[in-house]
């Protein structure tokens, strides 16, 4: 206290302290240096602490001159001044802090004045407490064993008061539904009484007990097997009856057998009314297809339209809304009511060493697995029901909403394996839509050819009926031409390809829960809607227009050759731009991403080129075979022995000019002309003279002599080794010249073979000459070199004469007579016929 008066002036301890302290805020140390600076011995060092000015001026002078001396002395001098003002800022600065400083220090002289004094009175009052608590501890001493016996005595008093009165506050308890209150109240009781259950009197309390805590037990169990309370009711009734040591897994069972027959009386009327629609559906007719729009292929007769189904009592929307509105949300309240009782509840006491939210979630994921595995196979049952496809939205909002729902399952219980599986229920379904719509593209495929095959019958049947009627009316105003059957059956099979690309982009809609998702997009567009769907249906074309070119006798010898020559022509567009346009429509539309394996433009194209050339080749066989019939039944059944003298060309050759003028205008009307070489310039001259006498001398002149049989044949192969080899069936050029030089070459060739085969007289061989001759003025003007017409022709007549009996060729001048004749009465016969028409 004497210290803290003195002055701090007149203390030197109190000095050297405030000495100490301004040097360890200004970083010096005890010799007034910088902490971190190292002492230098150096005399010349101005700013050690061995600096000697003596030697520094010596210094100086000796090594320096009189500028640098001046230079030195300046700059000491601004050094001077600089530090003169640093120290006299230093100085205002800290003026301040010193005044504060001295001002907080008069006052902590007062304020630890008074602190002393309160010191002092408070030490006073502690005595004076110690000196009456000795005084009263001393006077009571002799009275505190005697108090603590009696509150000891009046402890044990309370708690054998409590014990006696326990079974009439349970009665009561149990009389005003306490159950809460009677369990606490039990449990206090509980192990006083086990303990002292030995004495009569405890035992009787403990057996009135236990019988109010069963009835109070049964009591509980109907109201948790009632269910009919609300969650946090059924949260306490489960709670009272856990610590009435009521098995937790007893609990679980019950309280999930309960939940079950409640759902499993919305799974009954799901399954009513899957029954219901089966019946409904037995009772569904057909619906006639009708085309859309205009369209010249329009069948007579009622056929099944793939696009259209026969209506169920209730849409699978309905049946799905009924599903999620009713057994779903009650799955879900089930899961939610059982986690809060038996999972997510804390567990306190002897309740958290049983384990029971494992054992409760795995009775659960049982639970929920399979009710879950039961309604998955009615959606099922009622997706597969959803035959028809010419609605689709009602199916994808139907599978949203399933795919929605199911998404409160996953985050309600979390690893559960309902969502997963649902997924795959609506990822397999919009793969069975894929082939729905598949197989209804393919069946509209078929019908469409059928009413082609209908459209190309029906001239025939026409014109017979104008003929037997004598009706005046034309045929052509009800026959549609070729390009018009193309073009219909091309843009039919185009839109109804967009129509179900249009139905099947409803899968993908932005506002479709499943749609972005990973595991359903991707697969989705390529290897569903691009492979499984677009790509499938063009190879199906391909395929099923080539089983067209199977041999006679099985389905192409039934096969119209028009309807050859239109598939031929519809797949060689679809090779050219329609397959392309497709793909790229579709990759537009659905975004494909090409990441998996997918089938390249190219190579459909190759397909589908293929198919085009496969249908051409049948078309000219089918054709030239047609005509070959012909002309084969008119050489085997003829005598050509005992045959008269030819006066005319017979009626088969005009058929043959007839049917391949026919064939010419059917396929110009699908293909281009074609290249043809150049044709000579006595091209029409040559009509008349290819069989010239000079050149029947040269030829046949050896063999009217019978003693040179053998020089005639030499003659002939020696011509045929130096002759261009002609390949009958080779592939035919997408163009009108090159089919109609394939169809010509074989019926030349069955004509020649057929020739072969038989024995001529005179006037045979002659009506020979005359049919070829005829053949030749025609047939010139269809093939791509004229010179393979004149080729065949001549093989055939000298075939004829190499096997005529008496080889006498008829003169040119009479042959080019008769053959001017039967052109006339073409013309003749062709303008009688359009006047009739």
């Amino acid at each position: 206290m004497s210290s803290a008066t003195t002055p701090p002036d007149s203390d030197p301890n109190g000095r050297r302290r405030i000495h100490s302290m301004l040097k360890l805020y200004y970083g010096l140390n005890e010799e007034g240096k910088a902490a971190d600076q190292a002492e230098s011995l150096d005399p010349c060092d101005i700013n050690g602490p061995h600096f000697d000015p003596e030697v520094y001026l010596n210094k100086l002078r000796k090594e320096c001159s009189l500028g640098e001396l001046m230079d030195h002395e300046s700059c000491m001098v601004k050094q001077i001044r600089s530090l003169d003002s640093d120290m006299q800022t230093l100085v205002y600065e800290n003026y301040n802090k010193f005044i504060s400083a001295t001002d907080t220090i008069r006052k902590m002289k007062n304020d630890f004045k008074k602190m002393e004094d309160e010191m002092d009175c408070l030490s006073a009052n502690m005595a004076s407490i110690t000196e009456f608590s000795a005084r009263i501890s001393g006077t009571l001493q002799d009275q505190h064993a005697q108090i603590t016996k009696l509150s000891g005595v009046h402890t044990l008093l309370r708690k054998l008061q409590f014990l006696f009165e326990l079974p009439a506050r349970l009665n009561k308890c149990l009389e005003l539904q306490a159950y809460a209150q009677a369990v606490s109240a039990h449990r206090r009781a509980r192990c006083v009484l086990q303990q002292y259950s030995h004495m009569p009197s405890f035992r009787g309390i403990q057996d009135d007990c236990h019988v109010i805590m069963e009835q109070l037990a049964q009591q509980l169990r109907q109201k948790f097997r009632d269910g009919g309370s609300s969650a946090k009711d059924l949260s306490e009734c489960v709670e009272l009856l856990l610590q009435l040591d009521e098995p937790a897994e007893e609990l679980c069972d019950k309280f999930l057998s309960h939940a079950q027959s409640r759902l499993e009386a919305d799974l009954q009327g799901l399954e009513a009314e899957l029954k219901d629609s089966a019946v409904t559906d037995t009772g569904g007719g057909s619906v006639q297809k009708t085309s859309p729009g205009s369209n010249p292929v329009s069948p007579s007769s009622s056929v099944i339209n793939p696009f259209l189904s026969p209506t169920a009592g209730t849409d699978i929307l309905e049946f799905i809304d009924r599903g999620c509105n009713e057994f779903v949300s009650s799955l879900c309240l089930v899961i939610a009511s059982y986690q809060e009782l038996f999972i997510n509840r804390p567990q306190e006491g002897e309740l958290a060493s049983k384990n029971i939210p494992e054992m409760a979630n795995g009775k659960l994921h049982v639970f929920v697995d399979t009710l879950a595995a039961r309604y998955f196979s009615l959606v099922e049952r009622r997706i597969q029901e959803e035959k028809g496809v010419s609605d689709n939205s009602l199916l994808v909002r139907a599978l949203d909403r399933f795919h929605r729902r199911l998404q409160a399952i996953s985050k309600l219980l979390p690893g559960s394996a309902v969502p997963s599986h649902g997924t795959e229920i609506v990822v397999q379904a919009a793969r069975q839509r894929i082939k729905q719509y598949l197989s209804a593209l393919q069946t509209f495929y078929h019908d469409s050819l059928t009413d082609v095959r209908q459209a190309l019958a029906a001239p025939r049947l026409a014109v017979g009926g104008a003929s037997a009627s004598g009706g005046g009316a034309s045929s052509k105003d009800a026959t549609p031409s070729l390009p018009e059957l193309l073009a219909s059956l091309s843009n039919f099979i185009l839109n109804q390809l967009k129509s179900v690309l249009a139905s099947v982009h409803l899968f993908t809609a932005k506002d479709i829960t499943f749609s972005n998702k990973p595991y359903f997009k991707g697969e989705f567009c390529s290897q569903g809607v691009r492979e499984g769907l677009v790509v499938s249906f063009i190879k199906f074309i391909c395929q099923s227009s080539r089983q067209y070119c199977e041999s006679a006798g099985d389905r192409g010898g039934s096969t119209p050759p028009a309807l050859l020559l239109l598939l031929s022509r519809l797949c060689l567009d679809y090779e050219t731009s329609t397959i392309s346009y497709i793909l790229t429509l579709t990759d537009e539309q659905f975004l494909v991403q090409h990441h998996t394996p997918v089938t390249p433009v190219t190579a459909l194209c190759a397909e589908a080129r293929e198919a085009a050339q496969k249908l051409l080749n049948h078309y000219v066989k089918v054709q030239g075979l047609i005509i070959s019939q012909m002309l084969r039944k008119s050489v085997e059944t003829r005598d050509w022995v005992n045959t008269i003298e030819p006066r005319n060309v017979r009626a088969v050759m005009k058929r043959v000019v007839e049917d391949t003028t026919s064939i010419d205008v059917q396929v110009g009307l699908l293909y281009e002309e074609g290249v043809r070489k150049a044709h000579s310039s006595d091209s029409s001259k040559r009509t008349f003279s290819v069989y010239s006498s000079s050149r029947q001398q040269i030829r046949y002149a050896p063999s009217y002599t019978p003693s040179a049989p053998m020089d005639t044949n030499l003659l002939s192969n020696i011509h045929k080794l130096f002759s261009e080899r002609i390949d009958i069936f080779s592939p035919v050029e997408f163009n009108k010249v090159s089919v109609l030089t394939g169809i010509i070459k074989i019926s030349l060739k069955t004509f020649l073979e057929c020739v072969r085969l038989r024995t001529f007289g005179r006037y045979g061989l002659q009506q020979i000459q005359v049919d070829c001759h005829y053949l030749q003025m025609y047939l010139w003007r269809f093939v791509s070199d004229e010179n393979l017409v004149h080729f065949l022709l001549d093989e055939i007549v000298c075939s004829a004469a190499h096997r005529c009996l008496d080889p006498s060729p008829m003169e040119q001048s009479v042959i080019e007579v008769i053959c001017e004749r039967a052109v006339r009465a073409d013309w003749s016969d062709a303008v009688k016929a359009n006047s009739v028409f």
